[in-house]
């Protein structure tokens, strides 16, 4: 039987809470058969002020304990090298298992201006660079994610609407109004034709910024419309949330028309049915 799987997952070489080591036990306790690691790539000090990517000297270490622990725990549970690359970090450089490619912050004015770091930052962003115009910083943000599509060779896009992190409920723009949906669009057929899969994140949720995933059922559905594959993961950030909301996002996905989700196995990515997920 196969059971759930967690491909987005953050240590203390990022801005995780906790070791791999405690991950990986944080996976036995949630059931997890497997369990992939992600931490932030590197990013060029004007992106990242506060320290929240990995360092680069400490990429050889993360890779040696992620490693390390796959021969630790022999399958119990099976242990992937992945890395969360973003558009503006360098290429990565050795093998890894997967990449998750991302986007988290736009650039403009000379400045680098972040989609998620709080709700005051997303304000000030849009109060000193967009002309007070939030819908400019979302078309700007998704003009990012079509990029992306090119720039990293990924095989799961994370949370492709991350520009939504603030506005549940709307209490920032419209996510109905045309223009957004249609930037929205735009880049998820750009990533696409990459035949990447889009995971339903459930990070927002765990941390108390939303009450649902990412990314949103119009979307959720336009994958699937197209052809697309999902798989479920929770962005954790600490061992009791690895697989958080897992049975919600199985929810979400199952009612936008997908019956299974896409796990990664030593074979590769392989369907399993939403099932696995219900109960977690």
């Amino acid at each position: 039987m196969s059971f759930p799987q967690n491909l987005h997952t953050h240590t203390v070489f990022s801005d995780g809470k906790h070791t791999p080591e405690e991950m990986v036990l944080g996976a036995v306790r949630a059931g997890c058969a497997s369990l992939g690691f992600s931490d932030h790539s590197p990013m060029p000090p004007a992106a990242d002020p506060d320290g929240w990517s990995m360092k680069p000297e400490k990429v050889p270490a993360y890779r040696a304990e992620i490693l390390r622990l796959r021969e630790a725990y022999a399958g119990m549970p099976e242990i992937f090298l992945g890395l969360e690359q973003d558009i503006d970090s360098p290429p990565p450089e050795g093998a890894w298992d997967y990449l998750i490619g991302s986007v988290h912050g736009v650039w403009a004015d000379g400045c680098y201006l972040p989609a998620d770091e709080s709700a005051d930052a997303f304000d000030r962003a849009v109060r000193e660079h967009f002309g007070g115009d939030c819908l400019a910083f979302v078309r700007a943000y998704y003009r990012r994610m079509a990029e992306a599509a090119g720039q990293i060779k990924c095989g799961i896009v994370g949370h492709f609407d991350l520009i939504t992190k603030f506005n549940e409920g709307g209490r920032r723009f419209d996510e109905s109004d045309p223009r957004c949906r249609a930037a929205a669009l735009e880049a998820l057929e750009a990533l696409m034709e990459r035949d990447v899969i889009f995971e339903i994140n459930t990070g927002a949720i765990s941390r108390g910024y939303r009450t649902t995933p990412y990314p949103a059922p119009f979307l959720l559905e336009a994958i699937r419309q197209r052809g697309g594959r999902v798989c479920i993961t929770s962005d954790s950030h600490s061992a009791d949330t690895i697989a958080h909301a897992f049975s919600q996002a199985a929810a979400l996905a199952e009612a936008c028309g997908f019956r299974e989700a896409w796990i990664l196995t030593k074979d590769g990515f392989q369907p399993v049915d939403l099932a696995v997920y219900r109960g977690v």
